[in-house]
């Protein structure tokens, strides 16, 4: 499938501001949603940010919240029932095309995890800001402070695309097999075991067999995606082949989407997640399963 026949999974802040002139979102098709999601350690609250400025009609979209609170790893897919409850519950619903951004100052941090989430859940109709708020405020954009009106809640069905999320034992078996490639979104760093992991009792490292693909690289330094051409050199000059299955994986399953993201834009639509990630992976992994030029893990 060419890029040209894909659904639009950017949309650029010219774009978002003129469908939503009117003044509120609620007004068009267009439902906005503030993503944003930041890494332990880092200090940010997200829910405050969102309060102290967000655009004019998005409403936040707590990743930790509508996830598997039952599951030991941070913020894993819900069931599609709960996907579908808290999303009918923000106003949005089959019909809408979802726009996601977040406030990170890569432009573009946790917006691919919704993005992702909302494709797995069967509503193809969603795309990331290209830039996300940092490039919506640099183009001199409103803001709006304080919550958005309580939407009224609708129904959304979503139905969960089990090809797309990979578990722990389809990766243990990949180690021995290699029937898929996969792609590693950690800065090089946490890859290799140089740099600390942000969560306490996890130390960095790898899986046998992934590829190192640090999610910044698939952005300019304004905090844009590159261009289709640029992102597929990326993945050619790491040895990954596009036309073959392609697994993508990181800390806890959040910036794996942007490799997700990056082949849709090269034409790719099936990219899968392992959603655990690394912090399961190394809950899990006995000490010779971890990949390290660091500390690794010992018994």
């Amino acid at each position: 499938m060419t890029h040209q026949l894909l659904p639009r999974a950017l949309v650029s802040s010219r774009w978002l501001w003129d469908n939503l002139r009117t003044g509120s979102a609620l007004r068009t098709n267009v439902r906005v949603l503030d993503a944003s999601w930041h890494l332990p350690k880092t200090g940010r609250d997200p829910w405050r940010e969102y309060k102290e400025r967000h655009i004019p009609g998005a409403y936040f979209f707590d990743i930790d919240v509508c996830s598997d609170r039952t599951s030991p790893y941070d913020h894993m897919l819900p069931s599609a029932d709960q996907f579908a409850e808290y999303a009918g519950k923000l106003g949005i619903s089959n019909s809408n095309h979802v726009v996601v951004y977040d406030a990170s100052d890569f432009g573009s941090f946790s917006a691919p995890r919704l993005w992702w989430m909302f494709r797995v859940f069967g509503h193809p109709n969603v795309s990331v800001l290209d830039g996300g708020f940092k490039g919506w405020l640099r183009e001199g954009h409103s803001v709006k402070s304080g919550k958005e009106p309580r939407p009224v809640p609708v129904e959304f069905q979503a139905k969960l695309n089990t090809s797309q999320v990979i578990d722990h034992e389809e990766i243990v078996d990949n180690v021995e097999k290699r029937t898929f490639q996969m792609v590693d979104a950690r800065v090089e760093g946490r890859f290799r075991g140089l740099e600390p992991e942000p969560r306490e009792g996890i130390e960095p490292g790898h899986i046998f067999g992934a590829v190192n693909l640090p999610f910044p690289s698939f952005l300019t330094e304004e905090g844009n995606e590159k261009s289709p051409e640029e992102l597929r050199r990326i993945f050619q000059e790491k040895g990954i082949d596009l036309s073959k299955r392609l697994v993508a994986t990181c800390g806890s399953g959040v910036t794996a989407c942007h490799v997700a993201l990056a082949a849709f834009l090269c034409g790719k639509e099936d990219v899968a997640i392992y959603d655990g990630s690394w912090v399961e992976w190394y809950m899990r992994a006995k000490p010779e399963d971890v990949v390290s030029e660091g500390r690794g893990k010992t018994l």
